[in-house]
This record gives C-alpha cells, structure tokens and sequence, in this order.
C-alpha cells in the first residue's frame, strides 16, 4: 500500500506543478470563485464515492492526540474555506435550506478528498463579507491574502443545513466560531459565543472539537482587542462550562493572531490553562495592506507568515514547559512542504493546520507535505 501512495502522489505531485501555471493564469480572486462553484458541484454522493477512494489511496493512517480528540491524522485543514455563502438576514439564510440549496459549498466533497476540515467560522448572526477583490496571491513567497470579512450564513443556518445532512457528514471534523465584528459590549460577546454553541449542539450536531477565533484580520474590527486577558477569560470560561455540560461534551479550541507581544501570549497560555481549553491554534493569519489599496488590511497567510507563526508556537510551548499546562498546541501558518510541517513540530506544536498549501500544492497538498515529512525524518 506505502508504494502504490508513494507512486499516485508522485504523479500528484507532477500534474499538479503543470497544472498550476494555468490555473495562475487567473487572478486569485478569478480562482477562487471558480474553486467555490466546483465544490458547490461535488458535494453529491456520486463525486463522494469518488473522492473517498483518492483519499484512501494518498493518505497512510497517521493517528494523532491533540485538544482532547484522537485525530485520524495531525494536518488539518483551516477554517476559513468551508464557511458558506453570506446573507443578508437569518430569516433569508434558513428560507435557503429549506428550499434544498447548498449553503456550505464544500461540506462533503472536502472532508472526503483532505480528511479532516475545520468548518467555519460562524458568527452568530449571517454575514455578507466584504465585497469586491477579496483574495490575492504572492507566488514569489507562496503566499495568500484575504479580506473575506467573516462571510457566513450564520450559526443558526450552519446548524440547521448540516443537522439535516448529519448522516452524511465526516467522522471526525471541527466548528470554528467568532464573535461578531463590532459586537464590544463583554456580556453581548459571551451571549453570542453561548448562542453559536447552542445552535449547533441542540439540533445534535457534534464535531470532534470547537474552536474560538479570538482574531479575525479580514474584517475591519481590531483582532488585538478580542485577545484581552479578561476578555479571553470569560468567553472561554463560559465556553467550556456550556460544552461539558453538553449531552456530547465537546472540548474546546482557541485560534489567536500573530500580532499580540510575548507577554500577551504567556498571559493567554494561562488563561487557556485556568479555563481547560484543550488547544490553543497558533496563528491566525497577519494584516497587512492589500496589494490594491495601502489602506486596506487583510490577512496574510502562506510564506509570509510562516516564521512569525514559528515564533509564537515556541513562546506558546516555552510557557507551556515552564508551567507544566495541559493545552495542546496547533502550528497554523505557512505549512507548505514537509519541511515546514516538521518546522511545526520542532518547535512544540502536535498538530498543524493548513489551508494556501491548496493553492501551491493542489487538493491533496496535505499528503503531500505529510509524505515529505516521513522522509525527511
């Protein structure tokens, strides 16, 4: 079995590299619309089927516990594509499911193709995102940027679209959530972390974990004021409290930015420690300017972020060493080969999460770099 993988990623590897400058000959913004529409078009049993069998024949079973969860592999891929389409209102978004329409493009071709996905993230409340070029490209630095703006369709019509497809759903699989932007007011912040958990859980929807996004670059709310000791505090706190009191317990995870001082993440490590967070994923992706607009920020991801991330998963581990916490830690940023993975790992992080890998190194990027990885060690 080892060969026949070995062999069908080499040719993997090979289609894709010519395959790419073609795909590159659109703007990023061009190919993510059409990547959107595809997975639309692939989430039907027959492609499943399909994509199931590609699966089993790249990935080699690599079992891995992390966050209170024994995941079928340690790369997963990041929130941030299978999040669904924006609506105007909640009332508009669930008239949507209920009249048969794909929501969350990509709910179940993904998950049959990569394996694990983390879903989200969903706010409380639906969101149209930001409009026009929203996605950029870097390929001198295998980099990505986005400024999606938290596009979703609200956790309630999250829920009640993968509720009515839970028998089709992957084994294992993640939730992220976040806060509104704009929403300041702490005890509205904790009512709508509360109300997202709720939704998903009372109609028997039960990932493998859940994660807390504390930082959102693409949107235009400050990612550095939801990382607040305090802050962190109460919604993890409340968080965790709800999901154990949960008919499925489900542990808890918390995504933060790039951007805080080491002092601030010796903080959080705390924080996550005192409330019995399972994981912290470090990190988000870095705001920068958009190529377009010096005024505008979004979020970069890829190549450009990889070292930062490096950096604050060793601070992340150093404290965690220091004071012996249980909280797990998850690479994020720049994953794009085996050598970064193993980077990753080196530096204190039992798992990594992915996501401009795809577009460097195609749908089966993380075999690939789970591949590379093993021989290299």
């Amino acid at each position: 079995m080892r060969l026949a993988t070995n062999a069908f990623l080499h040719v993997n590897r090979l289609g894709y590299a010519m395959l790419r400058p073609v795909i590159f000959r659109s703007s990023a913004q061009t190919a993510h619309e059409h990547m959107i529409t595809l997975l639309r078009r692939t989430d039907n049993a027959a492609m499943s089927t399909a994509l199931s069998g590609l699966h089993k024949l790249a990935f080699l079973q690599q079992q891995v516990s992390v966050g209170g969860v024994t995941l079928a592999a340690p790369l997963i891929l990041a929130a941030g594509l299978v999040k669904g389409d924006g609506f105007e209102s909640e009332q508009a978004a669930l008239a949507a499911v209920r009249t048969g329409r794909n929501i969350i493009p990509g709910w179940r071709a993904l998950p049959r193709l990569v394996g694990l996905v983390e879903f989200g993230s969903f706010t409380r409340w639906p969101r149209l995102g930001n409009s026009g070029t929203i996605v950029w490209r870097d390929a001198s630095t295998r980099s990505s940027q986005n400024r999606v703006g938290l596009k979703n369709p609200g956790a309630s019509a999250a829920a009640e679209f993968l509720a009515l497809h839970k028998s089709h759903l992957p084994q294992q699989f993640g939730i992220n959530i976040a806060v509104s932007p704009g929403v300041t007011d702490r005890e509205q912040e904790r009512i709508e972390v509360l109300e997202s958990l709720a939704m998903f859980v009372e109609r028997g929807v039960f990932p493998a974990w859940f994660t807390l996004n504390l930082s959102c670059p693409n949107t235009d709310d400050d990612p550095s004021g939801n990382q607040t000791a305090e802050k962190t505090h109460s919604l993890c706190s409340a968080a965790v409290n709800y999901l154990k009191s949960a008919a499925q317990p489900v542990p808890l995870w918390v995504k933060i930015g790039p951007t805080l001082a080491d002092y601030q993440y010796n903080v959080l490590m705390q924080v996550f420690a005192e409330t019995d967070v399972r994981a912290v994923v470090a990190t988000n992706t870095l705001p920068m300017p958009t190529p377009d607009d010096a005024n505008t920020t979004a979020g970069i991801g890829g190549g450009r972020l990889h070292c930062r991330s490096i950096e604050v998963v060793r601070r992340l581990a150093e404290e965690k060493g220091k004071h012996a916490y249980t909280v797990d830690i998850i690479g994020c940023g720049g994953v794009l080969d085996g050598t970064t993975y193993r980077e990753f790992i080196h530096s204190g992080a039992q798992a990594v999460q992915y996501w401009t890998a795809l577009i460097y190194r195609g749908p089966l990027a993380a075999a690939l770099i789970l591949s590379e990885a093993e021989y290299a060690h």
